[in-house]
């Protein structure tokens, strides 16, 4: 990456480093911009999803206030959401929120919300929300019980992790499926590109077949 722009992805998550590098993008820092992600009463799943990922890149952006390498840096956030209906799901620590959350997804389409969050090196603020539609096929016992000893659902939105043994669960989906693994690209890339990030910087040297 050019040493004339920075990358701050405002998350720890491996998913969404692995999808920027997926598009050819290696971000400078990973800062886990930790908040409270308690939904506010009768909000909506969109709107928690574009109220959280914006609160990362805030709190991320005061952080790099007191560190001179990263004046003018990106500050990239994101913040997934599974809901049915207006229902918001729990990114699953317990076996019984991820047990909870499958018995409801089986049989049924729910959405993935993904709230994007850019701030330039100018301070402007910038954001994406992106929905995709999910349909599970019926989960048997024996499925439902094996995936839940796997132990793959665990931090996960809605109790599952679509790019690994659950997407053997999924019928149709109907959307960007990066999304639904926690970043959608295509969004993500036109927000850098609009703001002046160099996106394809890396593609020109790229040995990728």
């Amino acid at each position: 990456m050019s040493v004339f722009q920075k990358l701050v992805l405002a998350s720890g998550s491996p998913r969404r480093i692995e999808l920027l590098q997926q598009a050819g993008i290696e971000p400078d820092r990973a800062l886990p911009a930790e908040i409270d992600e308690t939904p506010l009463r009768a909000e909506h799943p969109r709107s928690l999803a574009k109220r959280l990922s914006k609160a990362k890149a805030e709190k991320a952006f005061e952080s790099l206030k007191a560190e001179p390498d990263f004046t003018g840096a990106y500050i990239l956030a994101a913040d997934t959401v599974v809901a049915v209906g207006r229902r918001i799901l729990p990114k699953a620590e317990l076996v019984d929120e991820a047990s909870n959350c499958l018995q409801l997804l089986s049989g049924r389409s729910h959405r993935v919300y993904s709230g994007v969050c850019l701030i330039s090196p100018e301070g402007k603020l910038r954001q994406r929300l992106v929905e995709t539609r999910v349909r599970f096929k019926r989960l048997g016992r024996e499925e439902l019980e094996s995936y839940l000893a796997s132990g793959e659902w665990r931090g996960k939105a809605g109790g599952y992790a679509v790019q690994g043994l659950a997407g053997t669960f999924v019928v149709k989906l109907v959307g960007s499926y990066t999304n639904v693994v926690g970043l959608p690209l295509y969004e993500t890339v036109g927000l850098l590109t609009a703001e002046g990030f160099k996106v394809h910087f890396n593609w020109l040297s790229s040995t990728r077949a």
